[in-house]
């Protein structure tokens, strides 16, 4: 879409707001770890982060892969198994449901009937 426009953050996890955050957890209800990219940074380092987008900016949010799995882990919204509680998930849903931008994140099914709902295949 719009993306070329748009801000782009490199930001800690720690330092985003607790809305942010929750939303961040709608688009990745499975878990962090998986959905890191890989980018060189301006320092030439190689660095991984999660992306997530708003109307404004294109968020990567730096974190190793064990940064991410004990985020999830330490955190209460999401079960043993590393996934979001499905009442955590259904409250976060109504909470934000006019939030249009969770749709520009790729990996948000918004609990919508798009076609794609038959993506059962994991790796």
């Amino acid at each position: 879409m719009a993306e070329v426009n748009k801000l782009r953050v490199t930001q800690e996890y720690s330092k985003l707001s607790d809305e942010l955050k929750e939303q961040i957890k709608l688009v990745y209800p499975e878990g962090y770890s998986q959905y890191l990219i890989k980018y060189t940074n301006k320092d030439g380092k190689q660095v991984s982060a999660l992306r997530f987008e708003t109307d404004e900016k294109i968020y990567l949010i730096r974190m190793s892969v064990l940064e991410a799995e004990q985020l999830v882990e330490e955190d209460d919204d999401f079960d043993d198994d590393g996934f979001l509680k499905d009442d955590v998930k259904d409250d976060y849903e109504d909470k934000y449901s006019e939030v249009d931008y969770l749709d520009e994140n790729d990996n948000y099914d918004g609990g919508s009937d798009d076609d794609d709902d038959d993506d059962d295949d994991k790796d």
